[in-house]
């Protein structure tokens, strides 16, 4: 999530950087469509066709980790994987870096998927099973990825952590349970079927299903890391489990691990692990909302206070199992 000083509708920004695309003028009214959180993503549409234009100051993302997402997304679409379809811009880059009046932004372009996201789905037998085989798949073309611009890795996310916490003065419980993880993440074996490039946040408003061929589209790469496999599926199933909940749950979540497993072997040792890997998500989130509301203002508008109010419940129970025994 962007500091909250970033996440103003700002439609005229978005006019001035969707120009270096091709785009329909009339189209620009979708902007009010806009929703913002780790990126500001405004509609519009190009030849007719939906598209979206993902934008976010250069001092809340890495450039090095946006070239790879880009990278790793046209090498799962030069396979044959349903990700989403970067748009180039004019000059042919698959992203653009604008000063602009409200500072240095990066910004990209994606063609709108087809399908309907899983989370508006009845969740029927054969979908969940695609939901995991999307999931397989993309564990699958991962491990046999060598990029030239390599993404950051759960190192990388905990030296980002420890560094943030530090900046922050957050440095009791939540480092303390920073060197918990490290410890135990320092002991796993890593092999190509097991760790690689995931996706991090696969869950069900990210991954679209196509009736006409029982397939999944998936969106959404900014979060991906290197990791364990298991991190995914461990996000993904929580994510189901939101949506369908109930005394069916664990039927589903076979159904998913079967497709899963009829793409990409599955490790039932490291999914047996699955509460530590939530760990890790827990304090990796704690941490980006901690710095997204650290900044205060006199006379915050009332959706800001608000927001911050709902970030700081977020804070409070993500940070419960702090410091536990692994």
């Amino acid at each position: 999530m962007m500091k909250l000083r970033h996440l103003f509708n700002n439609p005229s920004l978005a006019e001035m950087l969707v120009k270096n695309w091709d785009y329909d003028e009339s189209s620009l009214d979708l902007f009010q469509n806009f929703r913002i959180s780790a990126n500001a993503i405004y509609p519009f549409r190009r030849q007719g066709d939906l598209c979206f234009l993902r934008c976010s100051p250069t001092c809340e993302k890495c450039r090095t980790n946006l070239e790879a997402e880009l990278a790793f997304i046209r090498h799962l679409l030069a396979r044959g994987y349903p990700a989403l379809q970067p748009i180039p811009a004019k000059s042919g880059a698959d992203f653009i870096e604008k000063s602009t009046p409200w500072g240095e932004y990066h910004a990209c372009v994606f063609q709108h998927v087809t399908g309907v996201q899983i989370s508006e789905t009845s969740l029927g037998d054969e979908i969940v099973f695609a939901f995991g085989a999307a999931l397989g798949w993309l564990h699958q073309l991962s491990s046999g990825y060598s990029p030239r611009t390599r993404r950051w890795d759960y190192l990388d996310v905990f030296n980002w952590i420890e560094k943030t916490l530090k900046e922050l003065g957050l440095t009791a419980a939540p480092l303390e349970e920073l060197q918990i993880l490290r410890e135990y993440f320092a002991a796993l074996p890593i092999s190509a079927g097991t760790y690689g490039l995931i996706h991090y946040d696969f869950e069900t408003d990210n991954v679209f299903y196509n009736a006409d061929n029982q397939t999944c589209s998936v969106i959404d790469f900014d979060d991906a890391m290197y990791h364990w496999y298991v991190m995914d599926i461990v996000q993904s199933l929580e994510s189901l489990q939101d949506e369908c909940g109930g005394a069916d749950f664990p039927r589903r979540k076979n159904i998913f691990l079967e497709g899963y497993a009829s793409r990409h072997p599955l490790d039932g040792s490291l999914l047996a692990a699955g509460p530590v890997f939530r760990r890790f998500a827990n304090l990796y989130s704690y941490t980006r909302i901690a710095r997204s509301i650290h900044e205060q203002w006199e006379n915050e508008p009332d959706w800001m206070a608000q927001l911050r109010a709902r970030l700081a419940e977020s804070m409070a129970e993500e940070s419960a199992g702090f410091g536990a025994v692994v």
